[in-house]
This record gives structure tokens, sequence and C-alpha cells, in this order.
């Protein structure tokens, strides 16, 4: 996957923002290597289960050319490695690795580091920003000296990642616990934010694991609490990938292209003038004069702005590039503008209108006008998930569904949020049967006591849980 610079400086937009509450959760950034030894990988049981039909494995550690000259360059045969070494498909096994060093003592706890990296998952179908071999996240590791601050960590990157997704993308998200099947390979509990996509598919959009001390006890991380008792530690591992970008683009946009909230969008004023005639001198200083004092006050204003003042682009083909690319507010001004001392806002969302506002104004205009479009494309997205989950519904109800539901038909069947008992063979049917998961038992439908009573809609024994379930990306 190749992200060209308008992708890039999103996903950029949302590391400074995610960086900054990283930052605020007490985690360190640091950097661990790409390449991985096999041996670490295969210390922690669950873990190599759930990752090694996706590894990509380097086993020479250098080139040579073909004696026979039939092949060009092979792998050296002399150069093969005595214990391979795995792409990172995520960095579990080398930062415990790490942490059994730096941990000695209970003052060293809690010690939280994250890292921005890329990482390698093989896959044989790939979707750009949702499932690509290689993409970029960042991922958090925790350790802690009990089990409480383990948990507490987890929850609260939860909690971080679905402020991120509502505050700055606009995309609101509900927030759960994995089941035991859909849990991270090692992970005693994970947490989830799940959105919904406008074809009514669900997309995983960041995790936050608690591990316990499978992690602490494979890599022999212990430390002396306390009364001078020997301890094995808690871990907990927590991140998202720009798989984000995906969630964006398929929450907010439409068939003219993206649609893009204000917040995260890398240029959210474009000024594209109306230039006076060749020989207007007076009219062309009276146009740089206005476009200057304007992109003074937008800037002043905290936006992020820019002149579009290409000579041998139409104007057409400006207004499509900018509509295409998302661009929150367009702002045009021409001679007949200047001469009444306006100019036209043309918003990429929320009215198809055109409306004259006066330079004098347009900072604060577009300031407010900014802020309501972030807000109306999240209340949209709001509104597309709250209905979008059916409750009440039978299994078969929802499996006659399901079944011709495809990701191209919108707005889909949606969600559907119903009682059932835990139970891992009764998921592969379910999902055999019309390809629905279960995306998450969702926190605020599974408090204690919400399920007393209710039986299971496919088992019909009584319930453990409320679970959503769903087709997902």
């Amino acid at each position: 996957m190749v992200i060209k610079p308008w992708g890039m400086s999103l996903w950029e937009n949302v590391k400074q923002d995610l960086d900054q509450k990283i930052k605020d959760h007490g985690a360190e950034n640091a950097y661990f290597p790409l390449l991985i030894p096999k041996s670490f990988l295969a210390k922690e049981a669950e873990h190599v289960d759930g990752f090694a039909k996706e590894c990509a494995v380097v086993t020479h550690h250098r080139l040579t050319a073909d004696g026979a000259g039939d092949k060009g360059l092979i792998a050296d045969p002399e150069a093969e490695l005595e214990d391979p070494l795995i792409i990172r498909p995520t960095s579990e096994t080398m930062i415990w690795h790490m942490f059994k060093k730096w941990i000695i003592s209970h003052r060293d706890l809690p010690l939280k580091i994250n890292q921005w990296a890329n990482v390698m998952r093989w896959e044989l179908r790939t979707r750009p920003f949702l499932r690509t071999s290689e993409f970029l996240w960042q991922e958090g590791h925790t350790a802690h000296a009990d089990r409480e601050g383990a948990v507490e960590d987890a929850k609260a990157m939860i909690d971080n990642y679905a402020d991120l997704c509502e505050d700055l993308l606009a995309i609101p998200v509900v927030k759960g616990c994995k089941s035991p099947s859909e849990r991270f390979a090692g992970a005693e509990e994970t947490y989830t934010i799940e959105a919904l996509m406008q074809n009514g598919w669900a997309l995983q959009s960041g995790t936050s694991h608690f591990l316990g001390q499978s992690f602490g006890k494979a890599f022999d991380v212990t430390f002396q609490d306390k009364n001078g008792k020997e301890s094995d530690v808690w871990g907990t591992s927590w991140g998202v990938s720009t798989r984000l970008i995906g969630a964006l683009i398929m929450t907010h946009s439409d068939d003219a292209g993206l649609v893009l909230p204000p917040k995260v969008a890398p240029l959210q004023v474009v000024i594209v003038p109306i230039q006076p005639k060749k020989n207007d001198i007076e009219g062309k200083a009276a146009m740089e004069d206005a476009l200057d004092k304007l992109v003074d006050e937008l800037k002043s204003s905290g936006l992020k702005v820019k002149v579009d003042d290409r000579d041998y682009v139409r104007n057409g083909a400006k207004y499509f590039e900018y509509e295409r690319k998302g661009v929150p507010l367009r702002i045009e001004v021409g001679p007949r503008d200047l001469a009444k001392g306006e100019c036209i806002f043309k918003y990429r969302s929320g009215t198809e209108e055109k409306i004259a506002i006066s330079l004098d104004g347009a900072a604060s205009a577009a300031v407010e006008g900014l802020e309501n479009m972030q807000k109306q494309l999240y209340d949209a997205a709001l509104e597309r998930l709250t209905t979008g989950i059916t409750e009440g519904i039978t299994y078969d109800e929802m499996r006659d569904t399901l079944e011709s539901d495809e990701a191209g038909v919108y707005p889909g069947a949606g969600l559907y949020l119903v009682p059932w008992k835990c139970d891992a063979d009764n998921e592969d049917k379910i999902k055999e049967e019309c390809k629905a998961t279960i995306r998450c038992y969702p926190l605020e439908k599974n408090k204690e006591g919400m399920v007393n009573g209710l039986t299971c809609f496919y088992s019909g024994e009584p319930a453990t849980h409320m679970a959503l379930f769903g087709r997902a990306f």
C-alpha cells in the first residue's frame, strides 16, 4: 500500500492528536527492532498460534549469484540463519524481552512504553487502509504490579481511542469486550471500539488488551514487591492503525469523493480567487490585498488555509479537485464579490447552497461554520449507528437478512443486539451460516444484572451477555 501525501497528512493529524493522549496517559515513546527471533515468538503458546499463519520469515542473511546461472540471485545456502527472524506482526515478544532487563523492583512499575511503527501480517485478500500486509500503527505495552492497575490501564486506553474517534474523526463507536474466540492471542480480555460504516458493516477501529500475567511468565519478568517478595508482573497492550483512515473514508464520504471532518482535514479552507482581467492593474492590487487580509484573519483564527491561484487550471477543475479531496470549506472571491465587500462560502457537507459572507466577518463565520460541520457529521453518523442496531430479533430473522447482505449494498442490514450464551461452537456455526460475527459485548449493555431472565436467541439457554452481531470488514 502506497500512502500518498494527502492520506499521509490525515494519518499525521491522527498521530499528533493520539500521541498527546498517549503521553498524557503516562506512556513514553520508544522504538524496537523490526526483526524478531522466531524463538521469542515461540515462548508464548497462544500468541504464536494466533499469528503463525500471518508471519513473514527471514531465513537467510545474504544473497548470492546462482552458480548455474539460471536463477540470477538466490538466497546463499551458506547464509541460513540458525534462528530465523520474523518481520514483526506485533511487538509483545520483543518488548517483554526488554522489560525483563528493565524491571527489577516495584519502583520500576508501572512501566508504559509506546512505539509508532510499521508491522506486517500476511494477507491474501487486501483492502487499502483496512487489510494490507504492511500497515502503520502505534502499539502501547505496559507492565504493572497488580491486576487492578493493568485492567484500569487497558480500559483507560479504550476510552482514549473512543474519544479520538468521536472528537477528531466524528465517528461514534460502541465500546465493548470481545468474545473469548475473538480476543487477541494471549490476552485475558480484549476491549474494542466498533464503528458502523454506511453500508451497515462494522469496522473494528481500535483494541486494548488485558494480558494478565501470560507474557510476564513467558519471558520471566518479575519484580520485588514492597515486602521483598518476587512476583510476576501484569501486562497490557493496545493499538490503533491506519485502518482509522479507512473508517474515516467509509463513515463520511459520498459519491463525489472524500468528506473530511474539519478537525482532521489537512486543509480546512481553500480560497479560489476569480482573477480580474489582465489589464486591470488596480483590480489585481485590490484582489491581492483582500486575499492577504483574508488569509491572515483565517490563520489567526487557527484555521489551515491555502490560496489556489494557479492560472493554468480552470476554476471548475479546482472545485472538483477540492471536492474530491474533501476540503471542508471553499471560499470564492471575484471582482464583483470584492466590489460588494463579500466572498462566497461553499461547504463540502451539510448544504448544497453557496453563501454570500461579508469579507470583514469571513474568518469568524468560517470558524463557526466548520464547528457546525464537525458536529453535523458526527450527529449524522450517530443517527446511523443508533438506527442501525436492531434489537428484539430472532436468529432466523437475522440469518435471513444477512444471507443477502453484501459489502456494496447500502444502507445494509446493520448490527443486531441480542441476548447470547457465550459458546464458541455456536459462534462458529453462526459465522458459517450467515457470515456474522460477535463484534463485541457492549459495555453499556452488559452491566451487572442486565441479562438476568433473558434467553439466548440462538440456543434458548439462559443468556450470559448481550452480544452485538453483524457483518464486518
